[in-house]
């Protein structure tokens, strides 16, 4: 469904990736773990359109889509619930969400999704004429994921979805990305919490330094001693 190949990114003198390679196959949970300053954002955000490759290929389902702006591809599925929330935080809960989907005109289908994102989140239904800044920070996470279903992604990136969440939420997250999953989007997770993302995931590739050092399925990754050592605290 999505691959990049070769993809080269560079900061300024920085080369922030190196000639990265990855595959999403349609209806998989594919995560990307590694450290901070790995490379992570930097490549859902390339994936996205907001950063330019330096050189190297995007394709959504065998079109190249290296050269389109992030607006034309949201409009062709690829959405994305950015890291630390970014919520608008003097905009009401439902009017976030409305945001999330502004390029769609089919007004019916949109009152459809905005059920479906409350179904997943009922506390979000509770809060929509709240002002997203006052919900607390696992609310605002919700709220960003919501925002990003409501552009009717077929893939959907999420960026660090349990940074800073208490462990009982970050289990409620991790639920719901499955469930999101199992209705029929496709998910791409960056996430530093390797344990959860690697337990959900059909696929992995592990980052170190802008480069993919190793790849596999999430089960093959957790019972390796090297990524047990580096990401599980074993």
């Amino acid at each position: 469904m999505l691959e990049i190949k070769n993809i080269n990114v560079h900061f300024g003198v920085i080369h922030a990736l190196k000639s990265i390679s990855l595959k999403v196959n349609e209806g998989e949970i594919v995560t990307l773990i590694g450290a901070n300053g790995a490379g992570k954002t930097t490549t859902l955000r390339t994936i996205s359109g907001l950063k330019k490759p330096t050189d190297g290929n995007i394709l959504l389902e065998g079109k190249d889509i290296t050269a389109s702006t992030a607006q034309d591809r949201v409009r062709m599925g690829i959405s994305q619930s950015p890291e630390g929330r970014r919520v608008f935080p003097t905009m009401t809960v439902l009017e976030n969400l409305e945001l999330g989907a502004y390029l769609r005109r089919d007004k019916n289908n949109i009152a459809e999704d905005l059920k479906t994102v409350y179904n997943h989140f009922p506390i979000l239904a509770d809060r929509k004429k709240q002002a997203a800044g006052t919900l607390s920070g696992g609310e605002q996470q919700m709220l960003a994921i919501g925002r990003a279903m409501m552009s009717r992604p077929r893939i959907l990136l999420l960026d660090e979805p349990s940074m800073g969440l208490a462990p009982l939420l970050v289990q409620e997250i991790f639920n719901i990305i499955k469930d999101i999953n199992k209705a029929g989007t496709t998910i791409l997770l960056v996430e530093q919490n390797a344990s959860m993302a690697l337990q959900i995931a059909n696929r992995a590739y592990v980052m170190e330094t802008g480069s993919i050092v190793l790849s596999g399925t999430g089960a093959e990754l957790m019972q390796s001693d090297d990524i047990k050592k580096a990401y599980l605290g074993g």
